[in-house]
């Protein structure tokens, strides 16, 4: 009885997100992102737990700042990943080969397709940052087949729906959890794989510098990047102004849709092959690349997510600095 419950609860939230996805995609632009500033402020007063954790880290990371300003990166936080979740919908069917252009600047981005073409594995690593979505797009729409790691959702209809509307640009998922022989021949292959690498790792986590404060992080992009010899590419998706350059335009700001894929770092696993902690080493580096990331775009960055949850002991404080 409790199963069938169970299924019929994963079945309406289902059927509501299908219909909304449905509804995001009938609608005129302008009113989809309008919609999206509606949701995001319901969500901002309606989840105070939420909104205090951003606040929190937000006050942690830039303690500098007046409070007006973090406020503002909090609320900017809201309509920003509201409105991404819109338009990573809205572009599932906009964008494609021939007009990819129109709606993505990769000026820093420019190795990209050479590292990709490198027979060498790669790891994509970003956070929860800009729009990663969109940025999974991209290698296939340059042609190349990449993986995405992702959890597995609990509500089996939601995920298949969410992994059809993922894998519809060409890129293949990867169970988190449950396809480790999948991965480890998808990396010896020379497989591109992309990950999210900003999430809290639990007291086993190596503990590395993110905004000043000690991150428990996870070692699996360095133990791979050493085990595969494979290059470690950070790069994030952000949202930039449609108002210069080619991307000048006469559509209303609320009805833009532009992202800039930009590499901040490339990182060469064998630079730390003689180092006595390589994996503390290349973690520390690229948890710094995303970092340089989040400050240019504060407002980008999920600051609800408890980055900083498990602290180490003295022990591990010593080690990381």
């Amino acid at each position: 009885m409790a199963r069938r419950r169970r299924r019929s609860i994963d079945w309406a939230v289902y059927a509501m997100v299908r219909l909304a996805v449905c509804l995001v995609q009938a609608l005129p632009v302008w009113m989809a992102l309008a919609a999206a500033e509606g949701i995001a402020w319901l969500l901002y007063c309606a989840v105070p737990s939420r909104r205090k954790v951003a606040q929190a880290n937000v006050a942690a990371a830039f303690p500098d700042w007046p409070p007006q300003r973090r406020q503002a990166v909090v609320i900017g936080m809201y309509r920003h990943f509201v409105r991404a979740v819109v338009e990573s919908v809205l572009l599932s069917r906009k964008l494609h080969l021939h007009n990819w252009r129109s709606y993505l600047d990769i000026q820093r981005a420019q190795q990209l397709p050479e590292v990709l073409l490198d027979a060498r594995p790669v790891l994509l690593v970003t956070g929860h940052f800009g729009n990663w979505e969109v940025g999974g797009y991209v290698p296939a729409l340059l042609g190349f087949h990449t993986y995405a790691i992702a959890r597995v959702l609990d509500n089996p209809y939601l995920e298949r729906l969410v992994r059809r509307l993922r894998q519809s640009s060409g890129q293949t998922l990867i169970a988190k959890k449950d396809d480790f022989e999948r991965l480890t021949a998808v990396m010896a292959s020379g497989g591109k794989v992309a990950t999210l690498a900003d999430q809290d790792a639990g007291p086993r986590g190596v503990f590395v510098p993110f905004f000043g404060r000690p991150a428990s992080t996870h070692k699996a992009v360095a133990l791979m990047a050493l085990e595969f010899d494979a290059l470690i590419v950070v790069l994030g998706v952000p949202r930039i102004p449609r108002h210069q350059g080619r991307f000048a335009s006469a559509t209303p700001a609320n009805q833009e849709i532009c992202y800039a894929v930009e590499i901040e770092d490339v990182i060469e696993p064998r630079e730390y092959a003689g180092h006595t902690d390589p994996v503390g080493q290349i973690t520390q580096r690229y948890t710094a690349a995303l970092e340089r990331l989040i400050r240019r775009h504060p407002e980008q960055y999920f600051w609800v997510h408890r980055r900083w949850k498990h602290q180490p002991r003295s022990s591990h404080l010593r080690q990381a600095a």
